[in-house]
């Protein structure tokens, strides 16, 4: 009776571990790619590719992973829970500095922010000091460009306070007066504009013209493993580029629903959002400078050699 009770147990046993190793050898084999990315219409390229089954057609599976800002996404690429991320170059050059394994392949968009507050008697950031300004957190490039904005104005982050909040938050607490103002990413701007009428202080190329903003990023480990899958990921987000630059407005059928305040004012939003898709040398350039405004506002500390930053599919 002993014998066969052991016998049971290390049936059992086997058959558990051979589960395990079929498990774990076929998550490995498949070609499933984790993507994260943040709900903006700046990663609008993602769900015109996703949804228009561009991936599928490639031969690539691929699992949507959405994060509130740029730093969370990051943090998800650091530990490997994600391989590519559609995120903002500011949490992106702070992950890299921080000895995070990631490269850019690709633009995305430049611009697409804006400062908005409840009160139409506010006409500039100087207006706002010793207000409570709302962004999506300090990793992000909206906390960036208010910094910027606040100095080029003779003013300090310290001038005013600055709560990280929950980007689909932050209306609701514009509108109840939770806060005074938000710097934040498309549609939210459009939102608070167009449907909630708030006031519009300044769009982000009125504070930084031509600025990059989201890029797509690989991690090092998915280059190493994947650069098959890595060279069709950079040439499917080129072809919902090109397709979102033909037909904006019909591409508003491929968004998530809930990034899309009405039909009407997301067609606008998509029809004058400046597209990326190349890692050409002007925008590399572009994240030259950019990189440098940030060191000079003590949000990096040095800047990124091409080799450590870019990875051409």
């Amino acid at each position: 009776m002993v014998n066969k009770k052991y016998i049971g147990i290390a049936v059992v046993l086997l058959i558990i571990i051979a589960g395990a190793v079929f498990y774990f050898t076929s998550s490995n084999d498949d070609n499933t790619v984790s993507i994260g990315y943040l709900p903006s219409d700046h990663d609008a390229a993602l769900f015109v590719a996703n949804a228009s089954n561009m991936y599928t057609d490639a031969g690539l599976k691929v699992e949507l992973h959405e994060y509130n800002n740029g730093g969370d996404l990051m943090t998800a690429m650091a530990s490997g829970t994600v391989d590519v991320g559609y995120v903002g170059i500011t949490p992106v050059l702070s992950s890299i500095q921080k000895g995070v394994p990631v490269k850019v392949i690709a633009g995305a968009q430049t611009e697409g922010s804006g400062l908005v507050t409840k009160d139409p008697n506010i006409k500039s950031i100087t207006d706002l000091k010793g207000k409570k300004i709302a962004t999506p957190g300090e990793a992000s490039i909206q906390y960036m460009l208010l910094k910027y904005d606040l100095k080029k104005h003779g003013m300090s982050i310290n001038d005013i306070t600055s709560p990280s909040m929950k980007v689909a938050s932050m209306n609701d607490a514009l509108k109840t007066g939770s806060i005074d103002a938000m710097l934040t990413y498309e549609p939210y701007v459009s939102i608070a504009t167009q449907v909630n009428n708030q006031t519009l202080i300044e769009d982000s190329s009125s504070i930084l013209s031509n600025h990059p903003c989201c890029v797509v990023a690989v991690s090092q480990s998915f280059i190493d493993k994947h650069p098959q899958q890595v060279q069709k990921i950079a040439d499917i987000h080129k072809k919902a580029t090109e397709k979102l630059e033909s037909d904006p407005e019909g591409c508003v059928q491929y968004l998530p629903k809930n990034i899309v305040p009405n039909e009407t004012v997301e067609k606008g939003i998509l029809s004058n959002m400046s597209w990326v898709s190349d890692l050409n040398d002007t925008y590399k350039d572009n994240i030259h400078t950019f990189m440098n405004t940030e060191k000079d506002l003590g949000i990096i500390n040095n800047t990124i050699s091409d080799d450590k930053l870019f990875y051409t599919a």
